[in-house]
């Protein structure tokens, strides 16, 4: 952490727990067998890009899964799939933000939707009490809010342009290398939080 005055966090795999299988079972039950084909951590099709960057709106992103389900599958049913792959948020980490709040400026970056946003802003207010996770960060920039997503270098360069950070003194931590390796050549310091690992017991651990 030496020098480092900025921290970008991605959510999903770093604070807020993630199981892609989940979603993915849960399309092949209602009938979609090749989901990991159009979406998965590493890659996925222009679709879900579109959704993810703000270019359909729900009611376009539901009609365009229904597509693929028999007639009679509901836009509750198909939620409720998309929405199984969102699983926790341990308070440990909320508590962990709110204490390197106090030593650095701190951004969150993610690749999302709206349907997950209200989601997860659900579960972080029956956790917490607060309604959004702007609590615990200096900004936060949703990818279908700004139109861009990682690992897009255009997404990382509005942050650090917006916020007048200095690459060399802001680390990023994302659970996928693409978006790693992406940022490694916007000059950022990085850690790649792989499987198994979390923040709090990896990265930022206490002082014994």
């Amino acid at each position: 952490m030496k020098n480092i005055r900025h921290i970008i966090f991605d959510l999903g795999g770093v604070i807020l727990n993630i199981d892609y299988l989940k979603t993915e079972e849960a399309f092949i039950r209602l009938g979609l067998t090749d989901f990991a084909q159009h979406y998965s951590q590493m890659q996925q099709s222009r679709f879900f890009d579109d959704w993810e960057t703000g270019k359909i709106n729900r009611e376009e992103f539901l009609s365009g899964l229904k597509s693929y389900f028999p007639p009679e599958t509901s836009s509750h049913s198909i939620i409720d799939a998309w929405n199984a792959m969102l699983q926790d948020i341990p308070l440990r980490r909320l508590q962990l933000l709110q204490q390197l709040q106090l030593h650095y400026n701190l951004f969150l970056l993610s690749n999302t939707n709206t349907i997950h946003e209200e989601a997860f802003n659900k579960m972080l207010k029956a956790q917490c009490g607060f309604s959004s996770f702007g609590v615990f960060f200096d900004k936060v920039y949703y990818s279908h809010y700004v139109g861009l997503r990682k690992p897009d270098k255009a997404l990382f360069n509005l942050v650090l342009t917006e916020n007048r950070l200095a690459p060399e003194h802001t680390l990023f931590i994302d659970d996928s290398p693409q978006h790693i390796e992406a940022a490694k050549a916007m000059g950022l310091r990085t850690i790649w939080l792989q499987k198994g690992m979390t923040i709090e017991d990896d990265i930022f651990k206490p002082k014994k």
